[in-house]
């Protein structure tokens, strides 16, 4: 049995995976262990969850291998530096000597963190390194259920590379055209997630949410100024207005000119109009672009597949389009796409590229529902609960669901807590908030009482895959969050004219369907498809909702809030549950109800995390 330890680490989510003969065991971020978000740190307690969950030690590993080359990324700062010089001579002074001392020899660096896991192992001919965006692309097509298939891996910039095409072919996999630094789709989206004033790398997909709010009036300057974009969707940005190459900021005067203002202060500026505009103008653009390279891909090589993978590939409203479009027969987005997954492509890239395994095609793909994570026994969760000072009950598993779908009914918010964790960003009915879609006060309380954060923060709904065609203009399978899709149009609202010269927040106070808490203002959802093989406990929970209700959807969003990773332990979960208005809470089969708890266990957790 050959066992392979994928890692990503240095930038932003942090992860570790592990492979047994090329089938995936357990994958997990680090920020899941240490409660900190995006946690960039070398993922050692992943590790060790890891090793002690297989019972194995460092030396049963046979390879290590991190999911980018730190040489080849120090040449692109050195000649980044050397095209820009003299302006950038700041951000080169301070990035420099960090990359000398901790960066650059990565190798030993690697050891000598895998040395405070286990001080005997000193193997390092073990450690190998991929390239950034190999291993997004292996990450995404590899577990596919493709024989073949066009990847497209898109995101900020790996080691040069920002946008890249490969063809997969059962284990072969060749990566035949590139887009490199600085031309990044990934930094111009992250450059507009600056200017609105969220945070770059965490915030974009609340650009997405705030999109449909707006009107793209920016996106004509967008494209003359900004972007210039070819035919088949390559694109050269023009780097007067953009200072994430050269400063410490993503954008600079020339941008701020350009639109009329400065980047919005969190502190002193709500978000007004001007942002929702500029939000839909740039996601506009960015489907633009996006539909015209997967054209242009089809119309080349003529695969019917499509795999992606990077950060652009959360953008789940573009995948939509694609989708929408039927540009390919079939779409299959990695669902830990940014750099977490980078640890899974870099070992199967591994076994597959250089150690030349055979690839075994199934009807389904190979993330097991992304359940990859750390599962909880009921004697650890009783234990947990009772160390606590927790007051619970214990049910079976048919009371738990009976008792669960009634409290929904009653428009309860529920902590939702079983099996495996989630690997990826998408909380998908294991650490979940759950709630009834019906309710027209749902979507703003959970924001805003539960989540602590922005009100035009749409939620997604998990629905059964049988039902997904009689609710939605969609009829594949989306059982990682990553497509958005509209509601049909039976199932609308039609707005009055008053309502709809309503602008900005005032367009959330209107109820668009039969199930308001999940559509958002431009009647679109993120949906997630539930069948019985992938999450037994949450499809029994949906069976019984539509049951009682007829109604097959729950609000399914992540259990943590705002600027906190998803909970991973009983006792985060408790915490949350604590600190939020939740009204009760689910682990396994431990039912707990919020006013039967003590008061000294309540929680502040309003402004416990950071804004994200």
């Amino acid at each position: 049995m050959t066992k392979i330890l994928g890692i990503s680490a240095f930038y932003h989510d942090s992860a570790a995976c592990l492979l047994n003969d090329g089938k995936i065991i357990s994958a997990v971020q680090e920020e899941r262990f240490t409660r900190i978000k995006h946690d960039s740190q070398f993922p050692s307690k992943s590790i060790e969850y890891i090793l002690d969950s297989s019972k194995i030690k460092l030396d049963d590993l046979d390879y290590i291998v991190f999911y980018e080359k730190p040489f080849l990324k120090f040449e692109r700062l050195l000649e980044t530096y050397v095209a820009f010089a003299p302006r950038g001579f700041r951000q080169f002074a301070m990035a420099v000597p960090k990359w000398l001392k901790d960066n650059l020899f990565q190798k030993k660096k690697i050891l000598e963190c895998l040395n405070k896991i286990d001080k005997n192992f000193n193997k390092i001919n073990k450690i190998h390194f991929s390239e950034h965006h190999l291993s997004h692309a292996a990450s995404a097509f590899y577990p596919s259920p493709f024989k073949e298939a066009i990847i497209l891996t898109a995101d900020g910039v790996g080691e040069w590379a920002t946008t890249t095409v490969a063809i997969g072919n059962n284990e072969k996999l060749d990566i035949i055209k590139e887009i490199n630094f600085p031309h990044s789709l990934g930094l111009l989206y992250s450059s507009f997630t600056y200017y609105c004033g969220f945070k770059v790398n965490s915030g974009e997909y609340k650009l997405m949410g705030l999109a449909p709010y707006g009107d793209p009036k920016y996106k004509e300057i967008i494209k003359k100024e900004l972007i210039d974009i070819k035919n088949d969707g390559s694109f050269h940005l023009n780097q007067k207005y953009f200072n994430y190459a050269t400063g410490l900021t993503m954008t600079n005067s020339n941008f701020d000119s350009l639109f009329g203002k400065g980047p919005r202060n969190t502190d002193k500026e709500n978000i007004n109009q001007f942002h929702m505009d500029i939000a839909a103008s740039i996601q506009n653009v960015t489907e633009e672009i996006i539909i015209k390279i997967v054209k242009s891909l089809k119309e080349e090589y003529k695969i019917d597949n499509l795999c992606m993978a990077g950060g652009v590939a959360l953008n789940c409203v573009v995948n939509g389009k694609i989708m929408k479009e039927k540009v390919f027969n079939n779409v299959w987005v990695q669902p830990a796409s940014g750099d977490a997954g980078g640890s899974l492509g870099a070992a199967l890239a591994l076994w597959h590229l250089d150690l030349k395994k055979k690839r075994t095609i199934e009807d389904h793909d190979k993330m097991q529902g992304s359940f990859l994570g750390p599962e909880y026994s009921q004697e650890f969760i009783e234990k947990s609960l009772i160390e606590i000072g927790a007051n619970f009950i214990v049910m079976s598993d048919e009371e738990v669901l009976e008792k669960t779908v009634n409290d929904l009914i009653n428009s309860d918010a529920i902590g939702w807590f079983q099996g495996r964790m989630e690997f990826g960003p998408r909380a998908l009915g294991s650490r979940s908030i759950i709630g009834d879609p019906r309710s027209e006060n749902m979507q703003k309380n959970l924001n805003l009482k539960v989540k602590f954060r922005e009100s035009f923060r749409p939620f997604a709904p998990s629905i059964l895959l049988s039902d997904i065609s009689e609710w939605f203009k969609f009829s594949n399978e989306s059982p990682y969050m990553l497509f958005v899709a509209e509601l049909k149009d039976e199932l609308k609202i039609k707005m009055t004219d008053i309502q709809k010269k309503k602008n900005g927040i005032e367009k959330l106070k209107i109820k668009r369907s039969i199930i308001p808490a999940v559509t958002h203002v431009d009647y679109s959802s993120r949906i997630q498809t539930i069948k019985e093989s992938t999450n037994k406990k949450f499809f029994k929970l949906l069976k019984k909702f539509k049951s009682k209700t007829g109604c097959p959807i729950l609000i399914n969003t992540s259990f943590n809030v705002r600027g906190e990773p998803i909970v991973n332990t009983p006792k985060d979960a408790f915490n949350c549950f604590m600190g939020t208005n939740l009204d009760k809470l689910v682990i396994g089969n431990c039912y707990l109800e919020k006013k039967k708890q003590k008061k000294n266990l309540l929680k502040n957790y309003q402004n416990k995390y950071e804004l994200d």
